[in-house]
């Protein structure tokens, strides 16, 4: 067997990241200071009607007068995120499609970056131990078999291709 152990890794980690978000508990990050996002008062009012549900989803904000929404935390598997640009991202959604859907849409997206981004690196050397571990990992993790972009996180290779590639057959 032939693992690719960016591509297993980076499966790994975004189960383990679905889980958290499936479980209901999306761990939040407190910002240190309340970010405030300037919306069309409309806007800003769908959004804060949602915080409920946003909520859910790890994402706390509130009414911050006509035009605007204070977000006091964020899901932590977004890390360093462009609250403003997400914030806004949401209200454009709210404003054609009517709901959040779209944010768990795109929080699984995120998870899929993050976990591509936060996986060992192709190349990396790693020790037996991080190996094996590794395989036990994937052993208990369903869909490991490909990594969240549908390309193989393994291949095997049978006695019979081996030596197809030494031109023993």
């Amino acid at each position: 067997m032939i693992v690719d152990q960016h591509a297993a890794h980076e499966r790994l980690v975004y189960e383990r990241m679905k889980a958290q978000m499936a479980d209901g508990a999306v761990t939040r990050q407190a910002l240190l200071t309340p970010e405030v996002v300037e919306l069309d008062p409309a806007e800003a009012e769908r959004v804060a009607a949602k915080a409920e549900e946003l909520a859910e989803m790890g994402l706390i904000v509130e009414a911050f007068g006509a035009g605007a929404v204070l977000v006091r935390e964020t899901p932590a598997l977004l890390g360093d995120t462009d609250v403003q640009g997400l914030i806004r991202d949401i209200a454009d959604d709210l404003s054609e499609h009517g709901a959040a859907l779209s944010l768990k849409e795109r929080l699984a997206e995120v998870c899929g970056t993050m976990a591509c981004h936060g996986s060992v690196r192709s190349g990396r050397v790693l020790s037996a131990p991080e190996m094996n571990a590794l395989l036990r990992q994937m052993e208990a993790t369903p869909h490991s078999g490909q990594c969240n972009h549908g390309r193989p996180t393994y291949v095997e290779l049978k006695l019979h291709d081996l030596e197809k590639l030494f031109g023993r057959r």
